[in-house]
């Protein structure tokens, strides 16, 4: 997976998950933007105010004493939980790996930064754990198992196949099952203690229709950014950093929420430098001139932008309200043909072009197993995909593509060749706004996230942690 294409990961704390968000058209995905998006400026760049925060801190202070930043604590007792420097390491290696990286292949200047974001993961891990038994809530060894199994197909194997995959990476099954565990009883203690707690008026819910109503037709942008802060003094330097990164960015050798995790200055770097759906009118000058400007899938930068550089990476765009020909849902099967352990090169070619060959006489879906049959392909079925969850270079082909038709074919010297054939489409529908149901469930959830960060915030402030 390039940089350009969306990352998953392996925590709700890295926020670069697995699991895709289920999508419910463009109408109720706008609201979340139009929640926000009229109330202010997107923030891009990290604040620098002090705010009046009530502690009586004296404006001409002196530090006593020295923090080494060489020193770190690396393990960590929570309220009698022990975190060890091997979980903080394992989980480290899950998240690499999950990044399409090794955790050696990782330079040390950005290792040492993700170690410090993993034990902040697993300290909450650990609260939310205790938090759940305290309400009695137990996640059974069945429903981690069965949760084991759906991870194993994410990362291409057979849940017998995990074990050993996951330790040849440096990490291990239990890593995985402590952070299915963790998920799964702070899941099931929100929907135990938080969501009925939670209640959304008819008032508010109108209101976001016409807010809906109002902005139909207005341009949109899924924005992710890699924010850099910078002073007059040190401007040069910073520019030169933005660069680097730049070029990292460019290579693919990591997705951009990784980097934008590990490297950016901005408040979005939580959220793997996600911005989310923003129109043009929220963006600093700068950027929104150059997200408008930009194609699905580019990444632009570094930008001057306020005390700082940015470099943006345009996710998506859309129109509130609007038919999308990329909100066409297809119903696909995909062939594949998997090149065997040390194929070179000129092979992996006459492999490409024999297959191309043979995608050439398939006659419609039905046909398709025949032709995998001569090839030793592998055929998967999906009835249900959007072509904007696809990867921007498929899009435009898949939307070109008939009933029956098969793309040319794509894929790496990696992972093989393969080739997706149309067997239905639903087209878009024209824009139309969301039912109030849906808008009042959005509005539900989001106040159900911020009551979980609330809580979460208090059993940090409450517990007993000894780092070691």
């Amino acid at each position: 997976m390039g940089a350009h294409e969306r990352g998953y990961g392996v925590s709700e704390h890295v926020k670069y998950t697995w699991m895709k968000l289920a999508r419910t058209g463009i109408a109720v995905a706008a609201i979340g933007s139009l929640l926000a998006g009229d109330l202010a400026v997107a923030q891009t760049v990290a604040d620098q105010s002090v705010p009046d925060a009530g502690l009586n801190i004296p404006a001409n202070l002196q530090i006593f004493g020295k923090l080494d930043p060489n020193i770190r604590k690396a393990t960590a007792i929570v309220n009698g939980t022990v975190i060890t420097q091997t979980d903080v390491d394992q989980r480290a290696a899950l998240i690499a790996v999950a990044n399409n990286t090794t955790i050696d292949k990782i330079p040390a200047d950005q290792l040492d930064p993700l170690k410090v974001q993993v034990l902040r993961g697993l300290i909450d891990e650990a609260l939310e754990i205790q938090q759940a038994t305290t309400e009695d809530i137990k996640i059974t060894p069945a429903e981690i198992t069965q949760s084991l199994g759906r991870v194993a197909g994410n990362f291409g194997k057979k849940p017998e196949e995990l074990r050993g995959y996951l330790r040849s990476v440096g990490s291990s099954e239990r890593s995985l099952r402590g952070q299915i565990e963790g998920e799964l009883a702070w899941n099931r203690y929100l929907q135990r203690r938080i969501q009925p707690e939670v209640n959304v008026g008819d008032d508010e819910v109108n209101a976001i229709l016409a807010r809906l109503k109002a902005a139909q037709g207005t341009e949109e942008y899924h924005v992710k950014e890699i924010f850099l802060r910078s002073a007059p003094e040190n401007a040069q330097q910073v520019f030169a950093n933005a660069r680097q990164v730049m070029e990292q960015v460019q290579k693919g050798d990591k997705p951009f929420e990784y980097l934008a995790s590990t490297m950016s200055d901005s408040t979005t770097r939580t959220q793997g430098g996600d911005l989310g759906w923003v129109r043009s009118s929220t963006l600093p000058d700068a950027l929104a001139q150059a997200v408008a400007q930009m194609q699905v899938g580019q990444v632009a930068g570094p930008i001057e932008s306020g005390n700082g550089f940015s470099i943006i990476y345009l996710v998506d765009k859309r129109q509130v309200l609007t038919a999308d020909p990329r909100d066409s849902r297809l119903s696909l099967k995909q062939m594949t043909v998997k090149f065997a352990a040390g194929t070179t090169q000129e092979q992996a070619q006459k492999q490409a072009a024999a297959f191309g060959d043979a995608i050439k006489t398939i006659r419609g879906c039905g046909d398709v197993e025949k032709v995998a049959a001569t090839l030793n392909a592998e055929v998967v079925n999906n009835d249900s995909v959007t072509v904007r969850d696809l990867p921007p270079q498929l899009q435009q082909i898949m939307l070109q593509l008939q009933v029956g038709q098969a793309s040319p074919p794509f894929g790496s010297a990696q992972d093989g060749i393969r080739t997706l054939v149309v067997c239905g489409r639903d087209d878009a529908q024209s824009g139309q706004l969301p039912a109030a149901n849906q808008v009042q469930q959005q509005l539900e959830d989001q106040r159900v996230n911020l009551r979980a960060q609330q809580k979460l915030r208090d059993l940090r402030r409450d517990a007993i942690i000894e780092y070691r």
